[in-house]
């Protein structure tokens, strides 16, 4: 639902009672969501500013987020004087007040009380070779003509197919980083104003559960593409990477880079290009693909690592023949809690007296932790450490806040169910998530009895992320999250946020049959009258309570007028 968080502000959240909406029936909850922090001064007085506005204009409530209700050890001096200053602004402008917590999909708040709680993705007897005195990755990737080097016409040769070649695509020996040559592609939407693709792509053979690290050169100028990526497919046609690229509109040569774990795939589709090209011009150059090593690696129980012999018959220990496996960075780059999918790998020494030795080849399994797009990293629902720092978040909140409700923040949970944590439950990711939801609300109804709770939408939409098939980024199996509505009670509150217009009067539907009140939850960052749209999928469907606006842009200079187009 969120790929970035503006400095002060995400969603909001709106209902209207009769006197505000003249046509509909009453919907008592008007509501924004405000996800920020408190501090410096300046942004707190901003914050309570638009507190006074919105309650003028008619809003009766605010959910909150604020990324250190996962960190109240390490709160600056006094900032819960801060927590206690926003809930004696909501009382006195009698605004509900609703905490968000349990950070099941955007989980770094939670990571960042421990990193090795992020879930993990196998690496499965991955080749290794003491180098040196330490576990080198031992395992050559057949790319080829990766410096696209050779061409025939404006084709590069070994790769499977270019878009376009000599409309969009063509050999640069003016412009490269390496070598001879380049691949340049260029004004995409003039030749290729339909589907406006300019892709180049490769087939490697690879091994099932491997981890990979892919960098290339890449030059723009002018580049004007909203689709830009180096992705990863497997055979079976799902995607194996989500990682957002850094690509300016006009850049000198800048080396990127993306990693991919291949599941259960011996073959991967590497491909490179945009697939919403407009206008100017990209260069490629210099692709590599190589083993990533330990980046990422997790250490917890449910993540464990075992060194063998090439052939498995022998067992090597950690601490007695080699150096504790350890990733400095994991969930700490550039700090506790966020995640960079690629960096450096730590580099591991073998032991004095240990029984590895020089050149000897070895096989290495371990679990990492995958990134999501600028950084998004989900935790683990089947450790019971989650839990137990969710009490405390629960208890802090509470304490600290006093919030009138709660919103559960189960939201595009996108890795789940591949590490052993989730293995040995023999459960589908559907069932692990409807179990973590009725732990949740048991965590919270008994540290706040009585409280009303919400959660978001999607993950519980058989239209939407609990779809009956097809993938779901890197969750494993096929409709992962189908029938996770099953541990949903029906006194939870849904903030409904399906966009698609075909298919929101059958969620809508569906929430209704289960039993479950609603608060509608649209994009606002275009024409605020779409929400007119929204209310009319709605008539009819019991249980529909409020509307929501929201904006990726920090916009607040529209409430008002979105609160006049839904009259």
């Amino acid at each position: 639902m969120k790929t970035s968080v503006s400095v002060f502000g995400l969603l909001f959240f709106l209902s209207m009672s009769c006197g505000v909406l003249a046509h509909t029936p009453a919907l008592p909850h008007r509501w924004i969501y405000l996800q920020t922090g408190l501090l410096p001064d300046a942004h707190r007085a901003k914050t309570m500013a638009l507190l006074e506005r919105i309650a003028a204009e008619g809003y009766n409530g605010v959910v909150f987020a604020d990324y250190k209700f996962m960190r109240w050890d390490t709160l600056p001096s006094g900032y819960t004087k801060y927590w206690k200053e926003l809930h004696d602004t909501c009382s006195r402008l009698k605004l509900d007040l609703i905490a968000a917590v349990m950070p099941m999909g955007y989980s770094n708040s939670l990571l960042s009380r421990d990193p090795h709680l992020a879930e993990g993705v196998p690496v499965r007897d991955a080749p290794f070779v003491i180098r040196k005195g330490i576990l080198a990755p031992n395992e050559s990737v057949p790319i080829l003509n990766g410096g696209f080097e050779a061409f025939k016409n404006n084709t590069p040769l070994e790769w499977a197919f270019v878009d376009s070649p000599g409309e969009i695509a063509f050999r640069d020996t003016a412009v490269k980083s390496t070598g001879t040559a380049s691949l340049r592609m260029q004004d995409v939407a003039r030749y290729e104003p339909r589907h406006r693709h300019a892709r180049v792509c490769q087939k490697l053979k690879l091994a099932p559960f491997r981890n990979y690290h892919v960098s290339v050169s890449v030059k723009t100028q002018d580049w004007d593409a909203e689709d830009t990526r180096i992705m990863a497919l497997s055979a079976d046609g799902r995607t194996l990477n989500y990682q957002t690229l850094p690509i300016l509109r006009t850049m000198d040569w800048t080396r990127l880079d993306i990693t991919f774990n291949t599941l259960d795939s011996a073959e991967v589709s590497l491909y490179l290009g945009t697939w919403a090209g407009a206008s100017g011009t990209l260069w490629w150059d210099d692709v590599r693909v190589e083993p990533a090593g330990f980046v990422n690696v997790l250490r917890r129980t449910g993540t464990p690592l075992r060194i063998t012999s090439n052939s498995g018959a022998i067992v090597y220990e950690e601490g007695r023949d080699f150096e504790a496996v350890h990733d400095p960075l994991t969930g700490m780059d550039p700090c506790a809690g966020d995640s960079t999918a690629w960096h450096t790998p730590p580099v591991i020494h073998i032991l004095p007296g240990g029984r590895l030795q020089e050149g000897q080849r070895i096989r290495a399994s371990y679990y990492h932790a995958s990134v999501i797009n600028e950084g998004s990293v989900a935790c683990c629902m089947s450790d019971p450490k989650v839990y137990d720092i969710l009490v405390e978040q629960a208890q802090q909140v509470r304490d600290h806040l006093h919030p009138d409700g709660y919103l559960m923040s189960h939201d595009e949970i996108r890795v789940q169910g591949w590490d052993e944590s989730c293995a040995r439950r023999g459960l589908t990711a559907a069932e692990i998530l409807a179990d973590n939801v009725g732990r949740c609300i048991d965590i919270l109804r008994k540290a706040d009895p009585g409280k009303p709770l919400f959660i978001w939408s999607d993950m519980f939409d058989p239209n939407h992320n609990a779809r009956p098939s097809g993938f779901y980024y890197l969750v494993k199996g096929k409709g992962p999250w189908n029938g996770a509505w099953k541990g949903l009670p029906h006194d939870v509150t849904v903030i409904n946020w399906q966009m698609n217009p075909n298919t929101r009067r059958d969620t809508l539907s569906h929430f209704s049959d289960l039993g479950n009140r609603q608060i509608l939850a649209g994009y606002y960052d275009g024409d605020p009258r779409m929400i007119t749209s929204w209310l009319k999928d709605a008539k009819g469907i019991p249980g529909v309570e409020g509307v929501m606006y929201t904006t990726w842009c920090g916009n607040f200079s529209r409430t008002r007028e979105f609160l006049e187009a839904a009259k």
